[in-house]
C-alpha cells in the first residue's frame, strides 16, 4: 500500500500539532453486498455464533431430547445414579465387516483380551474349549443380529468408581464412541439340562443404557448431528449456510406476471416477454406452430386463451417446451454475463423454503440457547434482543463458560440502542441502511473499540434522526469526550451546535466563495457573530412558513399497508401539494414510502420493478390504491450514488456535457481537424486518454484498506489525449471547462441558452459550487439526491406535469440557508402541478408542509401505525405524537397566524 500513498494527492499544510490517531465515519453506505446484515457489520452475530457453538444445546427435531455427548465421566455419573448393589454389564459392539468369518471375528476378539459375548441375548464364553467351533457352540457371531463384548461385569457400588470408569473408557475406544450398560439378572431357560445351564445361560436384561461420543439421538440413531462449531451458524460459510438459498435467505424463481407482464397482447405482439428479444426468433416460430397445432389463434389476447393452452405455452407440453424450461435452459450459461441479465428479468426473490429465510442449515436450527435458535434471535429488534439477554437464565457452568461472550454482546448491543438504531435488527441487510444509519453502526463499532485519546472525526451523524433520538446521539458524544477523546463534528444541526464546545464556521459562501474561517468560538460567542450561521443560529433569520396551498384538489389514497412494523396503514397524500411524512428514527417512514407506495404507484402505472430486487429484499403489500389514475408517473430521488466511476460527474448526469461537446466540435480547431462532439467525451474511444479509459484517475485495490482511486500517470489526470487538449474556448480547452464550478461556466457560457438553462437548475438546487468534472464517488448522498432534483427540473423545464416525486431526506448535507433554497425548488415542482412527497426530520420543512403524516409513537414493533395526519397545525395539536410536540415550539416562533396562511 506504501507505494500508492506516495502517489496520493496531499494537502498543502504549514504545520500540523497536537493530531491523535484518527477515526474518519463517512455519511455513506459502502456496502452492495446481500450477505453482510447489520450483525455482522457489528460483529454481534460473531459473539452470538460463538455463544451458541459454547453453550447451545443440541435438540432431537424428532423427540425434542437434549443430545449430550457422553464421555467416560458423564457416563460414569449416569450409570452410579442406579440403585446400589444393582448387577450390570458394561459393553461395545465391536464394527463388524460384511464378508468377516465367525472364526476371524473370535481370534480378533480373543486377541484383544476379551473371552465374553452377548449373542442375540445368548452369553457365550470365547475362552471355553471348543468355543470356536461354531457347530458345537450353536452360535454363528457373524451371523447374529446384535454381538456385544462384554468389557467388565460388576456390581453397582460407590467403591467401585474407578473401575467403572476404566472399564467404560475401554468400552468407548474398542466400540469407537460406542458403550453399552446392561442392568441384568441371570435365570436358566426351563427345561435345560445342568450343561445346557451352563453353555447357554441367558441374559434378562432389565434395563440398557446406551452411551455415545457422537451427537446422536438414543430413540433415533439414524440422525447424527452436527457439531456446533461456530462455522455451524455461519450463512456465509458453505459449512453452515442453507444448501438451497447458500445463505441468502431467499431464492429467485420465476414469475409469470413478469414473463406475461400484459395479458391484453397476443401471441403476435409478444405477449411472451422473453421470446420477443431479437435472437429468439427460432422460439417465436415454434410457438406460432403450435398455436396453430392447437388451433389457437396468435391474434387472440392471452387472458382470453384456453387455460390448458396457456399452462402448456408456461410449462411445457409433449412436442413443446414451455417459456419456464426454456429459461431454466439457458441457466446453463450464466457465467455470462447478458444471460445473467436476461434471466434476472424475469426472476422475482422469495423467502426461501428450506430455512424461511433463516439463512442457516436445519442442523443449525436444533441448537438452542434458552430454547431459542440463533435465527430466532436475529429477527428480534435490538431493544427486543438487548432485554432478552438480561434475561437470560443460563446454569451457573454455562454462564462461566459464556461470561466473556455475554459481556462483548451486552456491551455491543447497548452501543447500538443508545445511540437510537434499537428498532433494527440483526438480520437486516447493510445494504439497506441509509447513510446516516451505516454512520451509526460504524459509530458503535468504535465506541466497542473502547479507544482513547483518539481523533473522531464523524460526518453529520444526526441525519436520519428525530430531533428525540439528536439528544441520544449527544450523549453518546459526549461520552467519547469524557473517556479522553475528542470529537471533530461536521454538522448544521442547531441542537448539536448548541452542545458543542467549539464551534468553527467556514465561509462566507459555498465552493469558490468559501473555504475561509469566518467565525471561531462558543455558542454564546456564535449567538453574536454576524456571518449566516450566527443570524440563524441566533434567531435573527429563519425560514417563514407560507400560505399553504390547497389540499382538496384531488388524493392518493393507499389502504392496509402491511411490511415489517407496518400493521394495516391508512394513508392520504394530496395532490400538487407537499406532504411530509415524519416520525422518530424507526416508525416505519422508509418502509410506508419506498416498499409500499413507491412499487404500488409502480405497479399501478404498469412497470413493476420486483424484478430489480436484490436477494432477500420484500414488497409490502397493501389492501388498495386509489388516485394513481390521476399521476403521470412517479419519480424516486433517493441518496443512492448518480454514478461508480469518475467518469460520472454533475455535467453528464444533467446532460449539460453532451451540450458543452457540441460547443467545442463547432469550435475552428475542431472543424479544421474533423473532430465530432464525441472527441471529447471520456466515455467513448478517440480522444479520451485510453490509459484511464477517460477517468483521468486510476482505482487501486489497497487490500487491507479502502480502494483508493490516483491521478493517471499517462494523463496526469486530464482524462483526453494531448490533440484533444488543444482545441479551446475563450482560452480554455475541455480539461479547463470540466474544471469550472457551475457558477463559473454560467458566466463563461453566457451567450449559450440551453446550457446555461441546465447549470442554473444546479445552482436553484444550491450545487452551483460544483465543479462540472468532480468524479461521482466524491459526491454526498444529500448532493447525489439534489443532482437529481436538477435533472428532474431540467428533463421538466417549465412543462406543467403531474409526477409525484418521493424524496428521501432531501436536507442531508444543507446548512440553514441552503434548506430555505430547497424549499423554493420544491415550489418549482409544485407550481407546475405536480406532487412532492419527502420523508424528513428537519422541522423547517415540516412546518412549511401542506400537510404531514406523523408515524410512531416510537420505533420498530412500537411504530408503525399512523399518529397524526393532517395540517402542521393539526399535527402540532395531537399529544401523543413526538414530532407535534417539537413542532409546537417552532409554529409558536413563526406565529400561528402566519402559519395558517
Amino acid at each position: 500500500a506504501k507505494q500508492f500513498l506516495e502517489r496520493m494527492e496531499k494537502p498543502n499544510v504549514d504545520r500540523i500539532e497536537g493530531v491523535s490517531p484518527a477515526v474518519a465515519i463517512e455519511q455513506k453506505n459502502p456496502v452492495k453486498t446481500s450477505r453482510s446484515t447489520v450483525g455482522t457489520a457489528t460483529e454481534v452475530y460473531d459473539y452470538l455464533r460463538l455463544l451458541w457453538a459454547r453453550v447451545g444445546r443440541t435438540y432431537c427435531p424428532q423427540c425434542g431430547r437434549w443430545i449430550r455427548p457422553d464421555s467416560p465421566t458423564t457416563a460414569v455419573d449416569r450409570v452410579l445414579e442406579l440403585e446400589p448393589g444393582t448387577r450390570i454389564i458394561v459393553a461395545f459392539a465391536p464394527r463388524r465387516a460384511a464378508k468377516v468369518s465367525h472364526t476371524r471375528l473370535v481370534e480378533s476378539l480373543r486377541a484383544l483380551g476379551f473371552v465374553r459375548v452377548l449373542a442375540d441375548g445368548k452369553e457365550v464364553d470365547l475362552g471355553a474349549p471348543g468355543a470356536e467351533n461354531a457347530r458345537k457352540l450353536g452360535v454363528n457371531l457373524a451371523s447374529c443380529a446384535e454381538v456385544l463384548v462384554a468389557v467388565d461385569r460388576l456390581i453397582v457400588r460407590p467403591d467401585e468408581r474407578d473401575r467403572l470408569a476404566d472399564s467404560l473408557g475401554t468400552a468407548f475406544v474398542e466400540g469407537e464412541g460406542e458403550a453399552v450398560v446392561l442392568v441384568t439378572s441371570t435365570r436358566a431357560a426351563k427345561g435345560d439340562s445342568a450343561a445346557e445351564r451352563l453353555e447357554n445361560t441367558r441374559l434378562r436384561v432389565v434395563d440398557r443404557l446406551q452411551f455415545t461420543e457422537r451427537f446422536r439421538c438414543p430413540e433415533h440413531a439414524e440422525v447424527e448431528f452436527a457439531d456446533p462449531r461456530p462455522q455451524l451458524f455461519s450463512f456465509n460459510n458453505p459449512y453452515g449456510s442453507c444448501p438451497t438459498c447458500t445463505g441468502f435467505g431467499a431464492t429467485l424463481e420465476y414469475d409469470l406476471d413478469l414473463i406475461v407482464p400484459d395479458p391484453q397482447r397476443t401471441l403476435a405482439h409478444g405477449a411472451i416477454d422473453p421470446w420477443t428479444k431479437p435472437r429468439y426468433t427460432r422460439e417465436r416460430e415454434r410457438l406460432r406452430r403450435f398455436a396453430n397445432e392447437q388451433g389457437v389463434s396468435v391474434d387472440a389476447p392471452w387472458k382470453d386463451l384456453p387455460e390448458r393452452f396457456r399452462a402448456a405455452v408456461l410449462h411445457g407440453t409433449k412436442g413443446f417446451r414451455g417459456v419456464i424450461p426454456f429459461l431454466k435452459s439457458r441457466e446453463r450459461k450464466r457465467y455470462k454475463q447478458y444471460i445473467r441479465v436476461f434471466l434476472r428479468q424475469y426472476q422475482r426473490p422469495v423467502v426461501c423454503p428450506t430455512c424461511s429465510g433463516g439463512r442457516l442449515r436445519a442442523e443449525a436450527c436444533n441448537v438452542k440457547v434458552a430454547g431459542r435458535t440463533i435465527a430466532y434471535v436475529s429477527e428480534l429488534p435490538l431493544e427486543a434482543l438487548q432485554r432478552w439477554f438480561t434475561d437470560l437464565d443460563l446454569p451457573e457452568w454455562e454462564r462461566l463458560i459464556a461470561a466473556t461472550i455475554l459481556r462483548e454482546i451486552e456491551a455491543r448491543l447497548a452501543f447500538l440502542v443508545d445511540i437510537g438504531l434499537g428498532y433494527l435488527t440483526l438480520s437486516r441487510q447493510t445494504r439497506t441502511l441509509s447513510g446516516g444509519e451505516a454512520q451509526r453502526i460504524n459509530l458503535a463499532n468504535a465506541l466497542g473499540a473502547g479507544l482513547v485519546d483518539t481523533l473522531y472525526v464523524l460526518d453529520e451523524p444526526t441525519v436520519g434522526l428525530h430531533p428525540r433520538d439528536t439528544r441520544a446521539m449527544l450523549q453518546l458524544l459526549h461520552r467519547l469526550v469524557e473517556a479522553g477523546s475528542s470529537v471533530l463534528v461536521v454538522e448544521h444541526d442547531m441542537m448539536s451546535l448548541r452542545e458543542a464546545d467549539h464551534i468553527v464556521e467556514l465561509g462566507p459562501g459555498s465552493g469558490e466563495h468559501g473555504g475561509q474561517v469566518v467565525f471561531q468560538g462558543s455558542p454564546s460567542e456564535l449567538e453574536r457573530a454576524d456571518t449566516i450561521t450566527g443570524r440563524y443560529f441566533s434567531g435573527r433569520e429563519g425560514i417563514p412558513v407560507t400560505e399553504r396551498r390547497p389540499v382538496n384538489r384531488g388524493r392518493v389514497v393507499l389502504e392496509g399497508a402491511r411490511l415489517h412494523n407496518l400493521r394495516g396503514v391508512d394513508v392520504e397524500i394530496p395532490l400538487a401539494a407537499l406532504t411530509v411524512v415524519t416520525g422518530v428514527s424507526g416508525s416505519g417512514k422508509s418502509t410506508l414510502v419506498h416498499d409500499v407506495l413507491y412499487h404500488a404507484l409502480k405497479r399501478a402505472t404498469g412497470e413493476d420493478v420486483t424484478a430489480k430486487l436484490h436477494l432477500g429484499e420484500a414488497v409490502g403489500a397493501y389492501r388498495k390504491l386509489d388516485g394513481a389514475a390521476r399521476l403521470e408517473g412517479v419519480v424516486l430521488v433517493d441518496q443512492s450514488p448518480i454514478g461508480r466511476t469518475p467518469r460520472s460527474n454533475p455535467a453528464t448526469y444533467i446532460g449539460a456535457w453532451d451540450e458543452v461537446r457540441r460547443i467545442f466540435a463547432e469550435q475552428p480547431t475542431a472543424r479544421k481537424r474533423g473532430y465530432k462532439a464525441s472527441r471529447f467525451s471520456f466515455n467513448v474511444d478517440g480522444g479520451r486518454c485510453e490509459a484511464c479509459k477517460g477517468a483521468g484517475a486510476v482505482e487501486v485495490e489497497m487490500i487491507f484498506m479502502a480502494d483508493v482511486f490516483v491521478p493517471c500517470d499517462v494523463c496526469g489526470g486530464a482524462r483526453f489525449k494531448p490533440e484533444t487538449l488543444e482545441v479551446s474556448i475563450k482560452g480554455l480547452n475541455v480539461r479547463q471547462v470540466l474544471d469550472l464550478t457551475a457558477d463559473e461556466a454560467m458566466r463563461f457560457f453566457i451567450r449559450h441558452d440551453r446550457l446555461g438553462q441546465m447549470l442554473w437548475q444546479l445552482q436553484q438546487v444550491g450545487l452551483g459550487y460544483l465543479r462540472l468534472g468532480q468524479p461521482a464517488p466524491t459526491l454526498s448522498g444529500g448532493e447525489a439526491q439534489r443532482l437529481k432534483i436538477a435533472r428532474e427540473l431540467v428533463e421538466g423545464g417549465r412543462r406543467p406535469g403531474r409526477k409525484l416525486y418521493l424524496l428521501d431526506e432531501p436536507t442531508t448535507g444543507l446548512a440553514a440557508d441552503d434548506v430555505r433554497k430547497l424549499l423554493k425548488v420544491l415550489a418549482r415542482l409544485l407550481d407546475l402541478g405536480n406532487t412532492v412527497l419527502v420523508i424528513e426530520h428537519n422541522l423547517d420543512v415540516i412546518k412549511s408542509a401542506d400537510w404531514v403524516i406523523d408515524l410512531g409513537p416510537g420505533a420498530g414493533d412500537a411504530g408503525g401505525r399512523v399518529v397524526a395526519m393532517g395540517r402542521p397545525e393539526d399535527v402540532a395539536a395531537v399529544p401523543e405524537s413526538v414530532t407535534g410536540r417539537c413542532l409546537r415550539d417552532v409554529l409558536g416562533r413563526v406565529g400561528t397566524a402566519s402559519a395558517v396562511g
